[in-house]
């Protein structure tokens, strides 16, 4: 997939709002064209409740209460199957959730393999390397629930990454991390994507994401 397009694209919830903030001054809501290419980065930098994280869903197809089109090379979201909503999550989107979803009874890895076994895409090394990287090896056996929000966090951002991708959405990737794992989960999110000639979609508070090259919106 090379674009994502929105096509006056509005929250269902901010219906009777066009002419009010956060519509009226939004980079995004209500515009006739907005394309996310890949190979690109972008922040979407918002405040709570300006709607970033319906932004995420509304892509991933997690939610469709929105008006307006949301297009794929073209063609409608709203128009897809449930085997090609399927097929692009496998293979063309990837997503973290802000609440992160893991399964708090399972451990790290086994939370991470839930997503691999799906994909096949990593092999236990590379898994075991990012794990690694991101400081949270020694974790790998415990259970979810047991960690931190930070370590869980990374953990998360791990099992996102174990599939290709064209696009990938992160709604506030670093939220509960200090800078220096901030800066570790940025470059590893910035290599993969690099190395998949993908695009990053990233929700931002503040702009707390350190990340280069990236094209800056607002919601």
């Amino acid at each position: 997939m090379e674009n994502i397009e929105l096509k006056r694209v509005l929250p269902q919830v901010f219906r009777g709002s066009e002419k009010e903030a956060p519509v009226k001054d939004s980079e995004l809501w209500l515009r006739e064209s907005v394309v996310f290419s890949r190979g690109h980065n972008y922040i979407i930098e918002a405040e709570s409740g300006t709607g970033k994280s319906s932004l995420c869903a509304f892509i991933y197809g997690s939610r469709r209460d929105y008006e307006g089109r949301i297009l794929f090379d073209g063609q409608d979201a709203a128009a897809l199957s449930i085997d090609r909503w399927c097929e692009l999550r496998r293979r063309s989107l990837a997503y973290l959730p802000q609440e992160m979803r893991l399964f708090p009874e399972l451990t790290v890895m086994e939370n991470v393999m839930i997503k691999n076994r799906l994909t096949d895409f990593r092999s236990g090394d590379e898994i075991r390397r990012m794990l690694s990287r991101l400081e949270i090896e020694g974790k790998a056996g415990e259970r979810a629930g047991r960690l931190s929000v930070g370590q869980q966090q990374r953990a998360a951002i791990i099992r996102a990454l174990c599939q290709p991708f064209d696009f990938i959405l992160i709604d506030e990737p670093v939220s509960h991390l200090d800078a220096r794992n901030n800066q570790a989960v940025a470059s590893l999110i910035a290599e993969e994507a690099g190395r998949q000639g993908a695009a990053v979609i990233a929700t931002s508070v503040g702009n707390k994401i350190r990340l280069e090259e990236f094209e800056l919106m607002r919601l």
